[in-house]
């Protein structure tokens, strides 16, 4: 099972609050485990304003202004990351995601936003969601989580409160449908 650039849906009933109707973008998945970052829940007392403040990082004109930073997992949570397009890559590390996308976790990515000088497309996280070996496997056999192809209209264009019942959609779902109780055949 090969996860790494698709995106998991969390299913009613997953059991953590946290990851209730999470839409979550996986950047890394292999024997050793899965990184991912959750796309569709923003922190809602964060803007990149003040972050950058905290940081001491200027702000230009073209910066980025009230970017709202979005609540990446529930791991490291003052860490942070950006998933964005590959228009832009980090002159100290990027993480090259099949098939067209970026995560860069180090501060010259958002010296650079803060320049106006980052990358076209962008979603800004404090945090991110991991698992152990075997464990997400684990988790989607017991049906916690679907798995879809990534978008770009649906990760950097969908409203947020709209990701996840749009990516039940590009499945076939309705998210009426679902209940929070699954079997097995």
């Amino acid at each position: 099972m090969a996860l790494t650039g698709k995106l998991l849906v969390a299913m009613p009933g997953i059991g953590d609050p946290r990851f209730e109707h999470s839409v979550v973008f996986i950047c890394s998945h292999s024997d050793e485990g899965a990184m991912g970052l959750i796309i569709n829940k923003v922190a809602p007392e964060v803007r990149l304003s003040n972050l950058l403040k905290q940081l001491e990082i200027p702000e230009s004109e073209e910066g980025p202004g009230q970017r709202a930073i979005r609540f990446g997992g529930p791991v490291e949570t003052q860490r942070g990351f950006v998933l964005h397009s590959q228009d832009y890559e980090s002159s100290i590390s990027s993480l090259t995601v099949p098939p067209s996308y970026r995560m860069t976790a180090t501060l010259d990515v958002l010296e650079d936003i803060a320049e106006g000088v980052g990358p076209e497309k962008m979603l800004i996280m404090l945090g991110y969601a991991g698992w152990g070996p075997g464990q997400l496997e684990a988790e989607i056999i017991v049906n916690d989580w679907l798995t879809t192809e990534s978008r770009d209209a649906l990760i950097f264009e969908t409203a947020d409160v709209d990701k996840w019942s749009a990516s039940l959609g590009s499945l076939g779902i309705d998210p009426l449908s679902l209940s929070a109780s699954a079997g097995t055949a």
